[in-house]
């Protein structure tokens, strides 16, 4: 499976692409979680120490090596579909049965960018979705910024992480726009931080055509475990029971 986790800052992505990564390798699999999100934090959530990890977009000698031109490079000559097969079990760090993978971002002038960072990301995010054997999870940013037209074919599903509130519904809606727009149209949608069933209601109501599959109930696990920086616990019965009941349905 190949998994897009996408939503609005702060509504609790990386928390659910570190317990579903966690489950599922719990389960047997081999997992990918891959931090895609500018604000890179979903090592902490795994319990995977990254201070001596340097994301890929900052990696120059590595962009170089690949795209055969230098990191910020805008216009001239380099490779549009550079090696990054073997960057996974490269640059990867494994826990527990999950490796972590961090892309890090691009920094953009003006329109976009066209610049040796930016291919070789993407080419790398199309190796993970369209030929990586293993089970991937991509925590993104809110946009979709690392998935092309081509890649996204084959996402199998991309999940909009979306908590009681209109601002987290409107990105909800725009990310589902982006989403159209580039022929993915896998979208579903999980509740988090989820207090009651009126909560859960307004979800539903207003999430206009994207199924809503599972919620994730506010917890105090989850809270101690943000102001611990630690991974919560996939012991804790009600994280449990919520992260079994969406793994199902997305395996379903």
């Amino acid at each position: 499976m190949k998994i897009a986790v996408s939503g609005k800052g702060g509504v609790g992505k990386t928390t659910l692409s570190s317990l579903l990564a966690r489950y599922w390798a719990r389960k047997g699999y081999r997992v990918l979680a891959v931090d895609a999100d500018p604000d890179a934090n979903l090592g902490s959530a795994l319990g995977i120490d990254t201070s001596d990890i340097v994301p890929i977009a900052k990696m120059e000698d590595l962009i170089y090596e690949r795209t055969e031109s230098k990191k910020g490079t805008v216009g001239g000559f380099f490779k549009m579909n550079p090696k990054v097969d073997d960057l996974p079990e490269a640059l990867g760090k494994e826990r527990d049965g999950v490796r972590l993978l961090v892309m890090g971002t691009v920094k953009k002038g003006g329109g976009g960018c066209i610049c040796p960072e930016s291919v070789l990301l993407k080419a790398l995010v199309s190796h993970l979705v369209l030929y990586e054997k293993d089970l991937v999870i991509m925590d993104m940013e809110a946009g979709i910024e690392h998935l092309g037209r081509g890649t996204a074919q084959g996402v199998d599903r991309l999940v909009i992480v979306v908590e009681p509130g209109q601002r987290s519904i409107e990105t909800a809606a725009k990310v589902r726009q982006l989403t159209s727009d580039i022929g993915l149209h896998k979208v579903v949608a999980v509740g988090s931080k989820i207090r009651n069933s009126q909560q859960e209601e307004f979800l539903v109501n207003s999430l206009a055509g994207i199924p809503l599959i599972g919620v994730l109930p506010f917890s105090e696990e989850i809270a101690a475990a943000d102001l611990e920086n630690r991974p919560p616990s996939l012991d804790d019965p009600v994280i449990y029971r919520a992260i079994s009941q969406i793994a199902e349905k997305l395996e379903g």
